[in-house]
């Protein structure tokens, strides 16, 4: 998120410096890589992984990378290549899995040498990449939030990749990692694994109430018939029956958008004019965004939502209903064996619709050699290696081939429904315009001011809306010739 970080950078820990600068003879360089310096003007020790490096270097090519065509990749290695790598600090089981990915593949051939850094989970991440962007110390393949895709393009921090993607990898990939990964029609970045959104309910519960259980988005509640549902659920005995994950909701928290955003795009509204993507006026606090977040924050006010404080509104018994996203799968199923189903987010007027996105790998303007990058990367999407990423985070795979192979996202298992509204449009991108970080900022603010604080909802959207538009403003619009 937005947090002002000052200008110092700061060197990794001297130890990895040290190994860099002291890398066998025949690599193509040597790199010492900095990380954006910290509030309190601490050290920031990073993890390094299987060495890696070259010199210092600029992004002076990311004007000519972006105007002058898709050069990334030629098809050529020389000698072998040390590229370095970024990891956000997720789940364990998560950077574990990718520590495994990066030392099989070094040990299996001698063409490129990775070298994984992990940078501190407690760091907002993104901040740290606008930090070394500036700088020019950028790794040569960047992981990063889907969303941020569109700035990180325009403003010249990405190389496109469509040079070194084959196209049969293009086929096996998802829809919704190709939509999520182009910008101005090329591609600039993909990813292993999306991400899957909907209602979890307890057929059993829902059963013994009378309540019908929607098989697909064909069939999905509708806005009303959903309040309907709560407050009948109530009468079956559960005072607060729905869960919205409202313990995410902090503001400026990515969850609020993603979350609901689905809400306004099902209601017919959008965070920002779809077409030009000048201003958000008239289309964030349009009556039908208004409309949508009425309702949601009518479900608040009513009490028919719990605040989940303790994160166990849905494992506890407590709510049958959870509108959340793929990772509470295995927490749920494991509460609930056997009584856990996946079915649509609810239709606010113009049919459901869902979120999609999740975190990806980008080439940096100034990697070292696009070929040695996409090496690596194509690694990474062979369907063992997505299948073993997905099985560490419980996200979807990313590619038809590693869904195949998996029991809960083929045909007929527990966490189709995800698979189903990725293929089917009925998963939306966020806002793909530069200006998405100020865009998800104001709304997820605005977000937690009609959610937690109970602010009129038309107020809080014409200030999102103030603060969009300022951006863009500040911005000159965001000129596709970039900044």
């Amino acid at each position: 998120m937005s947090l002002p970080w000052g200008d110092r950078v700061l060197s990794v820990w001297w130890g990895c410096a040290m190994r860099k600068l002291n890398r066998k003879a025949g690599t193509h360089r040597t790199r010492r890589v900095v990380l954006a310096g910290v509030l309190s003007g601490a050290l920031v020790v990073v993890g390094c992984d299987s060495g890696g490096g070259g010199d210092e270097r600029g992004g002076g090519d990311e004007r000519s990378a972006k105007r002058g065509g898709d050069t990334t990749c030629d098809g050529r290695l020389e000698g072998t290549t040390d590229i370095t790598v970024w990891f956000h600090a997720g789940p364990s089981g998560e950077l574990d899995t990718l520590r495994g990915q990066v030392k099989d593949f070094n040990a299996g051939q001698k063409d490129v040498r990775v070298e994984l850094i992990t940078l501190p989970e407690e760091r907002p991440y993104d901040e740290l990449v606008v930090s070394a962007a500036a700088s020019g110390e950028l790794p040569d393949l960047l992981d990063f939030d889907g969303p941020n895709l569109y700035n990180y393009a325009w403003s010249g921090k990405l190389k496109p990749i469509d040079s070194c993607v084959p196209e049969a990898v293009k086929a096996d990939l998802l829809p919704s990692i190709r939509k999520q990964g182009t910008y101005e029609g090329r591609l600039w970045g993909v990813g292993t694994f999306d991400s899957g959104l909907g209602l979890y309910v307890r057929p059993s519960v829902l059963k013994k109430a009378g309540i019908r259980v929607p098989s697909g988005p064909d069939d999905a509640w509708t806005a009303t018939e959903l309040t309907g549902i709560l407050r009948k659920l109530r009468k079956e005995g559960y005072e607060k029956p729905f869960d919205l994950r409202l313990n995410y909701a902090r503001s400026g928290q990515e969850w609020n958008t993603y979350g609901f955003a689905p809400a306004v795009w099902s209601a017919g509204g959008d965070l920002i004019d779809p077409k030009e993507l000048r201003t958000a006026e008239g289309f964030l606090n349009g009556p039908e965004a208004v409309g949508a977040m009425t309702t949601l924050q009518n479900w608040v006010k009513e009490g028919l939502v719990d605040p989940n404080k303790d994160d166990k509104a849905f494992t506890g018994g407590r709510s049958p209903i959870s509108w959340v996203g793929h990772w509470t799968y295995p927490e749920f199923s494991k509460a609930f064996p056997d009584d856990v189903k996946i079915v649509p987010l609810p239709d606010f007027g113009r049919g459901t619709v869902t979120g999609m996105g999740s975190w990806q790998w980008g080439v940096t303007a100034g990697a070292v050699d696009g070929d040695a990058v996409w090496r690596f990367l194509a690694h990474l999407l062979k369907p063992r290696e997505v299948l073993r990423m997905s099985r560490a985070n419980g996200a979807v795979p990313a590619t038809d081939s590693a869904v195949e192979l998996s029991p809960r996202f083929a045909e007929g298992g527990a966490e189709r429904l995800f698979i189903e509204q990725l293929k089917s449009g009925v998963a939306r991108p966020r806002s793909q315009t530069p200006a998405y970080p100020a865009v998800s900022r104001a709304f997820a603010r605005a977000f937690a001011e009609i959610m937690l604080d109970r602010v009129p909802v038309k107020a809080a959207l014409d200030k999102a809306v103030r603060r969009i538009d300022k951006d863009l403003a500040d911005h000159q619009g965001y000129p596709s010739a970039g900044p």
